[in-house]
């Protein structure tokens, strides 16, 4: 059955309606919320946009959502995809339960009619393309949606049932291609968005997709493929491209990958495996060694590099607000259990890039304990997520014809209280080391303004502050393109005649330049043509 990526042809008129009581009509169904709306917005959790990818329709592209008789009730998130989590990782889930029937997403609006046609704001997670859920209280959009837009947050397949690549998948499939079924799933929920959102009085022209980490990776893989470029009107991305960070496999080389799960499975044909329970197979990847699923060039959802896309101009035509934070990663992954001295540093630096390491010494030299610390966290934070987010820039800021706006999110997590309802963490033997800088996904719930849904944090007055600025800037972006507007310390675009300048979002926000240029330079340098 053909569902994706045909050309859409949206009439909204059928879906305009004024409210009635809580029902909402959709193009599959009456969706009904019975919770009382909360100072006039109300919420639709656990919404499908597909059909079940169960059974033989495992590694399949999701398909038509088949309509239903009477009204649907949508007040509980629907289950999160399946996914294993290590204790102590940073997800709390409040969907119901784990299914690989997961394919639901949730709305919360403002709008009192189906007329209004407000901003829309569709928020991708993160999570390595491993776990998380469209249900964790940061990306909660209720306060998103009181700044008067409609908020959408979404599921997709993750590990190996959004990603997993076989030859025989792609022998099956009337595109030739295997794997992306989890990106696949996000232009199936960006596509029930166009058909969909303005009955909830949001404006299908006006879509902004979002996301951190994985979800920043998947905003701009959707801004590059063909059969997702038309469906957005801007893109926020937090930490995260599909240039250099989880970049897609050739297809040979993720069919291999899947031949080698699927010996050390012992199971030969597709058949066995789709037979195979949901928790069997998660058990199967959890033992296969040295085995990860992750995005592929497929030759469908993507038939070229990120790279040659952009720089080809052949991506998404819209406005783009994106950055990294200042310890994405820690600087111990580059000095080791090494005393943090200039050689130890130097040596590093020499192993990971061999004869080409000079440049790299050179805007990475430091001579003091504090400068060796401050250069490998920031090669460190390169190496992982930030120096892809910087090219993505870059490469949109020459060829996207619209603005870019670029950040550097600076504001450290206050202490970790643990998760509510468990016992608090037990002290550290000794003082820990203050942090170094903003980790990774430390800025979600200051952009989203959900500091008070995550209680596990001793959140303090200045991060509320911060709160304030990073979504008034995220707001005012969704809404207009630009993320200026009164009462904000002026926010340039990034271009070449301003010297690269960025937003530092901290307690103190200010406009800088990009002072890191050097450096990414130098690593371009370093691992171009290896």
């Amino acid at each position: 059955m053909r569902f994706l990526f045909s050309t859409i042809v949206i009439c909204t008129a059928a879906v305009l309606p004024a409210f009635a009581a809580n029902g909402i009509k959709t193009a599959n169904g009456v969706l009904e919320s019975t919770a009382a709306p909360k100072d006039g917005l109300r919420t639709f959790k656990g919404i499908p946009f597909a059909q079940p990818p169960v059974g033989d329709l495992r590694w399949r592209e999701p398909q038509p959502l088949k309509n239903w008789t009477g009204t649907r009730n949508a007040d509980q998130f629907g289950p999160r995809c399946m996914q294993r989590t290590s204790p102590g990782a940073d997800y709390w889930f409040r969907g119901n339960g784990m299914s690989e029937d997961c394919l639901y997403l949730n709305v919360w609006t403002p709008a009192k009619s189906g007329n209004e046609r407000l901003p829309v704001l569709v928020y991708i997670f993160g999570g390595g393309f491993q776990n998380g859920d469209g249900s964790e209280p940061r990306y909660d959009g209720e306060s998103m949606a009181r700044q008067g837009m409609v908020a959408v947050s979404v599921n997709y397949r993750t590990n190996i049932f959004g990603f997993f690549v076989h030859p025989d998948l792609t022998k099956e499939s009337p595109h030739r291609a295997a794997g992306n079924y989890g990106l696949l799933d996000q232009v199936a929920a960006l596509q029930w968005v166009q058909r969909n959102i303005a009955a909830f009085g949001g404006d299908p022209k006006r879509v902004t997709i979002a996301g951190e980490s994985a979800g920043s990776i998947s905003v701009s893989a959707l801004m590059a493929s063909p059969l997702s470029r038309n469906l957005m009107a801007g893109a926020i991305g937090e930490s995260g491209a599909a240039i250099a960070s989880l970049p897609p496999q050739p297809l040979a080389e993720a069919e291999q990958n899947g031949v080698q799960f699927s010996t050390a499975a012992g199971v030969n044909t597709l058949a066995a495996l789709r037979a195979m329970t949901a928790v069997q197979i998660q058990d199967a990847a959890a033992k296969a060694q040295g085995v990860r699923f992750s995005t592929a060039m497929d030759g469908y959802f993507l038939s070229k590099s990120l790279t040659a896309i952009f720089e080809a101009g052949e991506q998404a035509k819209v406005p783009l607000l994106q950055g990294s934070n200042t310890q994405e990663q820690a600087a111990r992954s580059v000095l080791g259990t090494g005393d943090p001295t200039p050689e130890t540093l130097a040596n590093a630096i020499k192993r990971f890039y061999g004869e080409k390491a000079d440049p790299v010494l050179k805007a990475y030299a430091a001579s003091t304990t504090d400068e060796v610390y401050e250069a490998a966290t920031h090669l460190a934070s390169a190496r992982f997520i930030s120096y892809g987010t910087w090219k993505w820039a870059e490469l949109q800021m020459k060829t996207g014809g619209k603005p870019v706006y670029r950040y550097l999110y600076a504001r450290p997590r206050p202490a970790y209280l643990g998760m509510p309802g468990e016992p608090a963490p037990a002290a550290p033997a000794q003082q820990p080391q203050a942090p170094r800088g903003a980790s990774h996904s430390a800025e979600i719930q200051y952009a989203m303004g959900n500091l008070d849904l995550d209680k596990r944090y001793a959140w303090e007055p200045a991060d509320y502050q911060v709160s304030k600025t990073t979504q008034a800037y995220f707001v005012n972006f969704i809404k207009t393109g630009n993320p200026n507007g009164p009462g904000l310390p002026n926010w340039p675009a990034y271009r070449v005649d301003n010297n690269y300048q960025r937003m530092r979002i901290d307690v103190k926000s200010q406009v800088e330049l990009e002072g890191d240029r050097d450096r990414y330079l130098a690593l371009e340098a370093a691992t171009t043509a290896r």
